[in-house]
């Protein structure tokens, strides 16, 4: 008895437990994403330094706020964003070293499966995606709202300051609209609010102009109003100069500013896209893209994955230049097929969830066609 739990044992540890070829594959995959990365993103800030530098002299921005508030933290956000890219290049060419040096030729001639060879691969795209996840969810969106915050002063110097024609929901069976809403002194013109029970009118408030009070949350001061309740078959009319009313509205839920939903955690997106739906806010669909994106892309280092594995294991005559130009250009083609369908999404009637999970079906049926090709 003891004997067979022995070879159980040993079993288990040879199906499950890394060995040293499954290290030295993680070693490659994980060495070459980081050093790409690493690469491309030093070329990428020194071509940002010069296209930028005289906005930030003439703009007279601190040297400590363009390294650590810009730069510091360019780097996560655009590396969070091309991480399927550089994963794609990572797998094509440390693999094309593996099948050029005829290492995965030795490693089948051991009895290695392919299926088997690719366990590496996933462990190392899993650490990739996991981290992805993470950073897309929690700490970059912080570091783009001073990213952002730093770009609005010293580089694009834009900000949305108003907003027309603003109708939400702001409780139940209450509907808030304003014809113009100026930031710089937090005030909406042209103001009204409309109550209902059972989809009846029973109060109307018009006013010339109502002020957002920072000192409470919820507060607003109309001026110039006046109020018209329906009382069964009577209308009872109430004028007044100022009223101090709380209205369960905030300026920044309906002064959506540039790229907004790159500063929220998921989480906070979650909670603000149904509160706007709630409200019936229809602007909302980037907000909806980014949040289905942040689920879908880490998703996308499996599918690319398998790709790259599975294009650039056979070994080629020509060295590894075919399989690195197909696959930039598979990899290329899944960044601009992700843009294409969230541009749909946002302007079109493609719903968000779907426009986002698109490019992921259409390349994992590559990658199975692929798997099926490659050699075993």
């Amino acid at each position: 008895m003891k004997e067979k739990l022995l070879r159980l044992k040993e079993k288990i540890l040879k199906r499950f437990w890394l060995r040293r070829i499954d290290r030295y594959i993680m070693k490659k995959f994980l060495g070459t994403f980081f050093f790409a990365l690493t690469l491309i993103l030093s070329i990428s800030i020194v071509f940002d330094i010069n296209e930028n530098i005289d906005k930030f002299i003439n703009s007279k921005a601190p040297l400590e706020a363009i390294i650590f508030d810009y730069y510091m933290n360019f780097v996560p956000y655009y590396a969070n964003l091309f991480s399927p890219l550089f994963i794609f290049i990572s797998v094509i060419f440390f693999t094309s070293k593996l099948a050029e040096n005829s290492e995965i030729i030795a490693m089948f001639s051991t009895g290695m499966s392919f299926k088997r060879l690719l366990v590496p691969y996933f462990l190392s795209a899993a650490i990739i995606a996991i981290g992805t996840y993470v950073l897309s969810s929690e700490f970059i969106p912080k570091g783009s709202a001073v990213r952002i915050d730093f770009e609005t002063k010293y580089k694009n110097k834009k900000k949305v300051n108003y907003a027309r024609n603003i109708q939400l929901v702001v409780d139940t069976n209450t509907i808030a609209y304003m014809e113009r809403y100026e930031n710089y002194n937090l005030t909406g013109y042209r103001f009204s609010l409309d109550k209902f029970e059972d989809n009846k009118l029973v109060s109307h408030l018009t006013a010339r102009r109502a002020t957002y009070d920072t000192t409470q949350q919820h507060k607003w001061v109309v001026r110039d109003y006046m109020i018209r309740e329906m009382k069964g078959m009577k209308e009872v009319i109430t004028k007044g100069e100022k009223l101090d009313t709380v209205i369960k509205m905030e300026p920044q839920d309906f002064l959506i500013t540039r790229d907004q939903y790159e500063t929220m955690t998921s989480p906070e997106l979650k909670t603000y896209i149904d509160n706007q739906k709630r409200r019936g806010f229809a602007n909302i669909k980037e907000f909806e893209v980014e949040y289905y994106k942040r689920i879908a892309t880490p998703f996308a280092a499996f599918i690319l994955t398998l790709i790259g594995a599975s294009l650039s294991s056979k070994k080629v005559k020509g060295g590894m230049g075919m399989n690195l130009g197909v696959g930039l250009g598979l990899s290329a083609s899944y960044i601009l097929f992700q843009t294409i369908s969230s541009t749909f999404a946002i302007s079109g009637n493609v719903p968000p969830v779907v426009a986002v999970w698109i490019p992921n079906i259409l390349y994992l049926f590559i990658a199975i066609y692929l798997y099926i090709k490659a050699p075993k």
